[in-house]
Formats: C-alpha cells, sequence, structure tokens
C-alpha cells in the first residue's frame, strides 16, 4: 500500500510527497488531478469512490525555487556526503563506538569561515579534531569531494518512501544522481530503496 502520494506541479515537476488524505483532499477540491493511482485500490467515502492516488498534479503552477538558501542541518549534510568523512572516508558504519559524524568548517569560523554550504563538510569526530583550527593546506588534510549547495528536492523531500512509480517521475526531472540520493536518505531511515534498476520511460505530460 502507497504509503504517501506524489505531488507534481502544474508543469509536471516534483514538488514533494503529501499525506494521502491531504492528496485526497486536493483532488476533492478541484486543486489536483491524478496523474496514477494504486491498482485495484479505490477510496470510498459516503457521496463518492476513487481511485487511491500514488501520483497527482496541481491544476494552478505555483512558483518553487531552483535552490533553497537555508541553514545548514547535519541531516542534509550528512545525505549530501553520503554519509561518509570527507578526510578520511570511511562511511558512518565503520566508524568505532565512540566516533561520530560532525560537521566540519573547511576554512574555520574563528579564521574568516562562514556556516555555508560551500564551506561545510562531513567529517568523522577523529579527522575534526585532528583538524581542529587549521586550513586544509596547513594539515594536508583536502576534501575528498568539494563542498556544493544540496538540490533543492532534497529539502522539500526530507525522507520519504518512493514506489517504482513515483520514482519515474524524479529520475524524469531530476536524473538518476538526485534520485539515488533521496534513495540513500531512505535507506539510511531503514525504508526498503524502490526497485529502480531498469530505466521505465519518461512521464507522459
Amino acid at each position: 500500500m502507497i504509503l504517501g502520494c506524489l505531488a507534481l506541479n502544474a508543469s509536471f515537476e516534483p514538488l514533494t510527497m503529501v499525506p494521502m488524505r491531504r492528496a485526497l483532499r486536493l483532488v476533492i477540491d478541484g486543486k489536483a488531478e491524478i496523474v496514477e493511482a494504486e491498482q485495484d485500490k479505490l477510496v470510498r467515502s459516503e457521496r463518492l469512490t476513487m481511485p487511491r492516488p500514488a501520483v497527482i498534479r496541481l491544476t494552478k503552477f505555483i512558483h518553487v525555487p531552483r535552490r533553497f538558501r537555508r541553514q545548514v542541518t547535519n541531516t542534509f549534510l550528512f545525505a549530501r556526503d553520503h554519509y561518509r568523512c570527507q578526510y578520511c572516508g570511511r562511511p558512518s558504519i565503520e566508524l568505532k563506538p565512540r566516533e561520530a559524524l560532525t560537521r566540519d568548517h573547511v576554512i574555520p569560523i574563528s579564521r574568516g569561515g562562514t556556516n555555508d554550504w560551500t564551506n561545510v563538510v562531513t567529517a568523522c569526530s577523529p579527522c575534526n579534531t585532528r583538524k581542529g583550527n587549521r586550513l586544509p593546506h596547513e594539515i594536508g588534510m583536502h576534501p575528498i569531494t568539494h563542498p556544493v549547495e544540496p538540490h533543492f528536492v532534497h529539502l522539500s523531500w526530507a525522507v520519504r518512501r518512493l514506489t517504482t512509480t513515483q520514482a519515474r517521475y524524479i529520475r524524469t526531472f531530476y536524473g538518476d544522481t538526485i534520485l539515488h540520493q533521496l534513495e540513500a536518505l531512505e535507506h539510511r531511515h531503514g525504508h526498503r530503496p524502490p526497485e529502480v534498476s531498469e530505466h521505465p520511460g519518461a512521464a507522459t505530460a
């Protein structure tokens, strides 16, 4: 059974996941239409019967930013860096019991650095302690990957479980990289990633 419904903009751009009750209300109020429905599943009330939606599309276009400018959070920082220390390369599952992933400022705040996405990386606690207040070239510790601002879809998604049908719309508009990053978020929090090894056709507008 589908736990949430994928909401698309009027342009068919994926926006976010919404609870099933909210999706049904949008459809009933004429603010959205059903694009994909769960097979052989119906929602019944005293007055109507409709397919259980898996994907809905808003009837009016709403503007959303392509990139977000929100304060850095460790949840998305660690997800951006694939839960791996950007100095020693160890993933979180290889850390010792008293070790943890932390936020490191490539250029320390005390030395003029900022708390922006482009200046923070995931670091295990030993590496963070070792680097301390020094610049990368001073201690020879350079991030494995260049820190960048995450795609805004990470912010709107948080942690959701996508079905194969819903995942197709993510791939169509954002590509495999974003889809795989969302799957990594889900997997990290104990959800089973959708089976999307095959490349289904693009969504039809």
